[in-house]
């Protein structure tokens, strides 16, 4: 009964298997100069529908300070929902790597607003007293497990673009996000104006694999440096490069997606339908946010569930749990099976 996080996974067997298999090919040429790589970097080609720039690297973070740091001046501001990833979980990561400001926005259940967004930024402070936007950036599935449609990006894109803003997709999520909303990967991020993309596929199913893709092909060179300064840019490179290529190979990604959305429905279905629990608000990809009191939490806790209270601090108070209730966060992954779920709702059921 494991819903902590889909970090919380393994691997895929056919990204293990991949794994194994280039690291006995025997000796490679490093740094992302070898064969593998180069398969790898036409295979996005291909996902993306026209050349895009693959720089690997190991974690979520870097993906995400990286990205932003390149499309930012240092006395940039980076705007982003005030639950955000970047705002809240990445230590200062963009502050470091970027000197960027970090500005929270509200929104419902973690959602950024075109036409807030436009009202925002027509009576920002202008001049070198106040810094400027530089970066817009949303997350996709976001931190309330909510998705933004391929319109609501491209509004979001039309109103940073209007007002000089890069617009950064941290897509950690985005498998999750591609095969619920049943979307062509290139239509819900460059086609809709994302400027640079952090793309998860460690969450998905991989060991520790995550790529910066740009769009924008005079940043190559600063992103390349970026990353090496960053102690990114990995000398096996082709140990990464595989886990990604078998990952996406077959559209393997979207199927491990799949199946967490899935066990994500079927745990909110038995959630909804319990006594002891309501949901906060329907999923929409693979996290669950459940209502429960700190007694009912205990006692799955004590069964051997695990999973994580979470802040209700930017919800509206139409949202927030009752007196006496507090909300929870429960994640699916591509590992997560029936019985997972249905041994969790039994004990819910006598909880």
């Amino acid at each position: 009964m494991i819903f902590s996080s889909d970090n919380w996974a393994g691997a895929s067997p056919k990204v293990l298997a991949a794994l194994a298999v280039a690291g006995a090919a025997g000796p490679l040429p490093a740094y992302g100069t070898d064969e593998i790589t180069r398969r790898l970097e036409a295979r996005f080609a291909a996902l993306f529908g026209r050349e895009v720039d693959v720089f690997l690297v190991a974690t979520g973070t870097a993906a995400n300070a990286l990205s932003v740091a390149a499309f930012s001046p240092p006395w940039g501001q980076l705007l982003i929902h005030e639950e955000g990833h970047l705002a809240v979980d990445e230590c200062g990561a963009p502050e470091f790597f970027a000197g960027i400001r970090t500005v929270g926005l509200p929104g419902r259940f973690g959602k950024l607003d075109a036409a807030d967004l436009a009202r925002r930024l027509a009576s920002w402070p202008v001049g070198v007293h106040h810094g400027k936007p530089a970066v817009l950036s949303i997350t996709q599935a976001n931190e309330s497990g909510r998705l933004y449609t391929t319109d609501e990006v491209r509004a979001l894109a039309d109103v940073a673009h209007g007002h000089g803003l890069a617009l950064h997709m941290d897509g950690a999520r985005l498998a999750n996000a591609v095969a619920r909303l049943g979307c062509d990967l290139a239509e819900i991020t460059w086609k809709a104006g994302v400027d640079v993309l952090s793309f998860g596929a460690t969450k998905g199913g991989c060991l520790m694999a995550e790529a910066i893709v740009s769009f924008h092909p005079e940043k190559r060179e600063e992103l390349a440096y970026r990353r090496k300064r960053a102690g990114q840019l990995i000398s096996k490179h082709r140990l990464v490069a595989a886990q990604f290529d078998a990952w996406l190979d077959g559209d393997h990604w979207l199927d491990l997606a799949r199946h967490a959305n899935a066990m994500a429905d079927r745990l909110a279905a038995g959630i909804a339908a319990s006594a002891a629990a309501r949901l906060a608000w329907e999923p929409q990809a693979n996290e669950v946010f459940v209502v429960l009191t700190p007694t009912t939490a205990a006692r799955l806790t004590a069964a051997g569930a695990r999973f994580h209270e979470w802040s209700t601090a930017g919800l509206a108070p139409e949202d927030r749990p009752a007196e006496g209730e507090r909300l929870y966060r429960l994640v699916t992954g591509f590992s997560t099976t029936e019985a997972d779920v249905d041994t969790f709702l039994a004990t819910l059921a006598v909880a």
